[in-house]
């Protein structure tokens, strides 16, 4: 509006149109960042970051080492420490051994770190948009386990993510728990638009949590679902905790076929949740509340 304004040139309608488009950018930030938000509301009102609830804790094992072949499970606060590694092992299952409150903490600044992300999200895409268009920085063909990628270095993406992290760690009151490692321009993110891309799904996964955990007192109000979570879960709060709790858990156990506890790791991690969500004790109640998936309605 400065800009146009100034010049004394712009028209009414003009002006209207720069209004109108900042309104639609801000309404599309708090859309992205809202879900995240609640998510960490949840795990702020109803964990305790020190003291587990026995049933609903936040202890995680990895399934991936075995201490009678001589290897240990690797923490993030543990002897491997200095080099950030928490994780290691089969993809498929999880490759983090932390203890509840670490498992709260890293939870927690993850969950800090994207909101701070979908709050920079344009800032990002025009930051995406100068890498991938660069002409000092070309790319090259590599096949990446995901068939054949565009492999380019993203320094732009970069500089703005690493600002996020500085600040998402200044502002944490503890130790930083995992790796600050920000994959770009490599096997795991080739470029800029996959980063983006990975970065926008956040809000669509996060969302169906967070309308499901809304919607179970009025599930409730119908006596018949009452009785059957009464019966299947021990009533709404155990099974909002039974719920929140496997998402806090093994969206965030470092599994995933890029996973561990770097940044990109820890959304990985939740991508593959969200792919086992159907093998879950709750998912039955999960669909009566109408949730349809975690790409949207696409009646």
């Amino acid at each position: 509006i400065h800009e146009y304004g100034r010049k004394g040139t712009a028209t009414e309608e003009e002006m209207q149109r720069c209004i109108d488009s900042l309104a639609d950018a801000v309404s599309v930030i708090e859309s992205n960042v809202a879900p995240v938000r609640r998510m960490l509301s949840f795990l702020e009102d109803n964990f305790d970051p020190m003291k587990a609830e026995p049933e609903f804790s936040l202890k995680l094992s990895s399934s991936s080492f075995s201490p009678s072949r001589g290897v240990s499970a690797f923490s993030s606060y543990n002897s491997m420490n200095r080099f950030g590694f928490g994780g290691g092992g089969d993809s498929s299952g999880p490759t983090l051994s932390h203890n509840h409150p670490t498992q709260y903490t890293f939870v927690r600044q993850s969950l800090k770190l994207w909101c701070k992300v979908q709050e920079n999200m344009h800032r990002l895409w025009v930051c995406a948009d100068d890498d991938l268009l660069s002409t000092t920085h070309g790319y090259s063909l590599w096949n990446t386990g995901q068939g054949l990628n565009r492999v380019q270095t993203c320094p732009r993406v970069a500089k703005v993510m690493h600002t996020l992290l500085g600040e998402t760690r200044t502002e944490s009151s503890a130790a930083w728990v995992g790796l600050s490692v920000v994959h770009l321009g490599d096997r795991d993110v080739p470029n800029a638009l996959i980063f983006i891309d990975k970065y926008t799904q956040i809000p669509r996964f996060l969302q169906p949590i967070v309308s499901f955990i809304d919607s179970i007192p009025k599930l409730c109000e119908d006596q018949h679902v009452a009785d059957y979570i009464e019966d299947e879960f021990g009533g709404e709060r155990r099974l909002k905790m039974l719920v929140l709790s496997d998402y806090f858990k093994h969206g965030f156990d470092g599994s995933g076929d890029d996973g561990g506890s770097c940044i990109d790791g820890r959304l990985t991690s939740s991508w593959n949740w969200t792919s086992r969500v159907a093998k879950k004790r709750y998912y039955n109640i999960l669909m009566m509340s109408g949730f349809q998936g975690f790409d949207g309605d696409f009646k």
